[in-house]
This record gives structure tokens, C-alpha cells and sequence, in this order.
């Protein structure tokens, strides 16, 4: 079927070797050692946004849209608090033998006491930037035109399946869920201020500010 969508003709023979590079790069975050996770964390997300801009998903607003400011900030909001509510059920109910030492793992990667503040907040700008610019501004903006806001829980879906490398169902899990929110934060406030804004708030509080552990 022939389209006369310019970005779509620009984008669609670049983007399996996009799709590889990140793919690929993502693989290699998991399965280095953790010693090495922040400098792989940076290269990984520096291929998403370089993708990205081959792929012309990374785009920059000329201005602030208070709309899709405000809903990031909401949806960042609730995701916290449905993070901290499931943080004190897996505590307390230990569904599947699983425990709070599961997402602690994952807080310790970056807010760690070897990484100093500037260095934590470095590393989840570049990752919110980077999630944000490729999976919603490439993937699902690319599904949208297909299958509508069905394409969140898709990319969701392929986002969560590529962190099935980690062994760490939790994360999985997490990612799984985020992402979900996030694409339907992208879908309802018109684009990726709306949901890095969401992604970027939601890593800060959630790691730096007020973790929950």
C-alpha cells in the first residue's frame, strides 16, 4: 500500500538496522557486569536517540506545551504511587516467592553511593530521553497509524520481552507496566514531551528522591 506520509518513506528503510542497533545494545547492558552498567546504560541509550534521529523520532519542541507538561507530571505522580503500593504488597503477600530484594537490585544499579548525584542524574535523563525519542517517538508512532492507542501495550510488550535478558521478573514486570503508561502518555498528551517529561520525573523521584525499598 502506497503512502504519502514523508516521514514514513524517510524512516522505513532504516529502521531494522535501527531496531538491531538498539536491540542490540540493550542486550549488552543487561548481560555486562553491573560494574559496568552506567557506562553501558549511556552507550545503550545514546544508540536509542541516535536511531532516533535517523529515524526522525527525535524531535524537540520549539516551546513548552503546559497540557502535556501537566499530564507527564500526573502520570509520574501515579506511577510512583502505584509503585510504592505494590512495593508493600510484594513485602507483605510474597507473591511467587518474590520480595523486595528484587527491586532493590534495580534502585542499587543507579543510586548507588558510588555514583555521585550529578552522575545519577545524568544517567536517567539520557535514559528518558533515550526510552522516550525511540520507543514512542519511533515505534509507536510508526504502530499509532495502524492500530491506534493499541500501540502502547505493543510496544510495551516488545520493550518488556527484550528485558527478559535481565532474570529479574520484577523488571520485567516494571517495565512492562511503565512503558504502558507512558505510551498512553504519549498517545493522550500528543507526543514525547508529554511522556519524557512523565519518564523523566517518575526516574528522578523514584531513584534519587523518594525510592521505594
Amino acid at each position: 500500500m502506497k503512502t504519502t506520509d514523508p516521514w514514513k518513506l524517510a524512516a522505513t528503510p532504516r529502521l531494522i538496522p535501527g531496531l538491531a542497533l538498539v536491540v542490540a545494545s540493550m542486550l549488552a547492558l543487561f548481560l555486562v557486569p553491573h560494574e559496568y552498567f552506567v557506562v553501558a546504560t549511556f552507550v545503550s541509550t545514546s544508540c536509542m536517540m541516535g536511531a532516533a534521529y535517523g529515524l526522525g523520532g527525535l524531535r524537540v519542541a520549539r516551546r513548552p506545551r503546559t497540557t502535556s507538561l501537566v499530564i507527564g507530571v500526573l502520570t509520574a505522580a501515579l506511577l510512583y504511587l502505584i509503585f510504592y503500593l505494590g512495593g508493600a504488597a510484594i513485602d507483605t503477600l510474597h507473591p511467587f516467592g518474590i520480595s523486595s530484594a528484587a527491586e532493590e537490585s534495580i534502585y542499587a544499579l543507579i543510586a548507588s553511593p558510588s555514583n555521585p548525584l550529578y552522575l545519577q542524574v545524568g544517567l536517567l535523563f539520557f535514559d528518558s530521553a533515550g526510552y522516550e525519542s525511540f520507543f514512542r517517538g519511533v515505534l509507536q508512532h510508526r504502530l499509532q497509524a495502524t492500530i491506534g492507542v493499541a500501540a502502547a501495550p505493543a510496544v510495551a510488550l516488545i520493550d518488556a520481552g527484550l528485558h527478559i535478558a535481565t532474570l529479574n521478573p520484577v523488571w520485567v514486570a516494571g517495565t512492562f507496566f511503565t512503558d504502558l503508561i507512558w505510551g498512553l502518555t504519549y498517545h493522550y498528551g500528543k507526543g514525547t514531551q508529554a511522556s519524557f517529561t512523565s519518564h523523566l520525573v517518575w526516574d528522578l523521584i523514584i531513584f534519587v528522591v523518594l525510592p521505594v525499598k
